[in-house]
């Protein structure tokens, strides 16, 4: 008999009942040190003092009206995310899922608008994840995720992650966009490098294609500058925003320039929830801490720090670990081929610590922005205990 809740997770034994800073407790009162931060959608960790300072204020005066009226909020929110980017404009929804809905009809209306419509053609790399929805598995294409969902939608390449001579022969005059994550989370903490992306950026304005930066996990200050793809010193056309942006409260975006956001007009995009004065109001408050003066800059110092004791488990166990990768505080640990990622996170479990696979046989670290020194202590004592298991049931 199939379950009431649909059974599409594989979820692990446990349950939680409430959260502070790194830390999460189950209903029968275990702590946990949370190294997964909900997949880095909680950017400031558990119960922020003034991110729910600001969802109950704002709870008790409006939830919800529609977008057929203004919002406030959204226009205050719009403003600080235009002044801090590359960006003109801003779309609110309510995932990265429907960001990339977005950045695909805004790449296609882009070129439809210039007389142009048979460029419809977005090239995307091999272990890229943009979502769930059917736009956003034919993006990624990768069998596991589109295996009996087709037809699947039209027009996009895809190609392998970092070859350059690929990406140069998948440009055509039907180019309409590249999409790309400047780092890969969920395909295993690559990171594009910077030279890459410069290249990527020059390739677009060679041909008149737009760039998408898919900056859903890596963005909101995870890489320690509010957007990832800044250290490349290089701007997209178009960028999807979501995870850390509501700090745990349901919140996405989509940015553009004037030029390529010149198409959606009245009618041609909308949300019946997205935008709504709960999100805005937390959207607004992590954006006003993420960007205070010296935050960041505890991101990058924090950042070198985990990565260190990291460095000092691969040095110690180098049965298992074979390696560190990622950026601030989006890291990898690359298990070696005879440990299995999830064994790790298994392991962790039972010494309450929670980290999160990914694919390359990598288990993802993505803590809380906020993630204290005492913290970090911990998780290397706990990842090390942990490690020492795997070992140990290897042996």
């Amino acid at each position: 008999m199939i379950p009431s809740v649909l059974p599409t997770y594989n979820r692990a034994p446990l349950s939680f009942d409430h959260g502070d800073g790194s830390w999460l407790v189950t209903t029968d009162g275990r702590r946990f040190l949370d190294l997964g931060a909900g997949i880095a959608v909680n950017a400031l960790g558990h119960a922020h003092p003034a991110l729910v300072e600001a969802l109950t204020t704002q709870a008790a005066k409006l939830w919800h009206v529609s977008n057929l009226y203004n919002i406030p909020g959204q226009q205050a929110l719009a403003d600080a995310l235009v002044e801090a980017t590359f960006a003109d404009t801003a779309f609110f929804t309510n995932s990265g899922t429907e960001a990339l809905e977005l950045a695909v009809k805004m790449v296609r209306k882009y070129w439809h608008q210039k007389g142009a419509p048979e460029r419809i053609e977005i090239i995307t790399f091999e272990g890229a994840f943009h979502g769930r929805s059917t736009a956003a598995i034919a993006a990624s294409g990768a069998e596991k995720m589109v295996g009996g969902f087709g037809p699947l939608m039209p027009g996009f390449v895809h190609i392998p992650f970092g070859d350059h001579d690929a990406l140069s022969a998948a440009i055509t005059d039907k180019t309409a966009a590249v999409l790309i994550e400047p780092i890969q989370g969920e395909g295993g903490i690559r990171v594009l490098p910077d030279q890459c992306l410069k290249g990527l950026r020059d390739a677009c304005d060679e041909t008149g294609a737009l760039l998408v930066f898919d900056e859903v996990q890596c963005g909101m200050g995870r890489t320690g500058k509010l957007f990832a793809h800044e250290w490349a010193g290089i701007t997209p056309d178009i960028m999807m925003v979501a995870k850390g942006i509501g700090g745990g409260f349901p919140l996405g975006a989509v940015l553009a320039t004037e030029a390529a956001a010149a198409g959606m007009t009245a009618g041609t995009h909308g949300s019946t929830y997205g935008g709504n004065p709960l999100a805005m109001a937390v959207g607004a408050k992590v954006m006003e801490i993420v960007t205070a003066p010296g935050f960041l800059d505890e991101v990058n110092r924090k950042a070198g720090h985990l990565r260190q004791g990291l460095e000092g488990l691969v040095a110690v166990h180098p049965e298992v670990f074979a390696g560190v990768r990622g950026a601030g505080l989006m890291l990898g640990l690359v298990c070696q081929p005879g440990t299995a990622n999830l064994d790790v996170v298994k392991a962790g479990y039972d010494h309450n610590i929670l980290v999160v696979p990914a694919a390359e046989n990598v288990v993802r670290l993505l803590p809380a922005l906020t993630i204290t020194d005492d913290d970090i202590t911990i998780a290397i004592e706990r990842l090390d205990a942990a490690a020492r298991d795997v070992k140990g049931a290897g042996a």
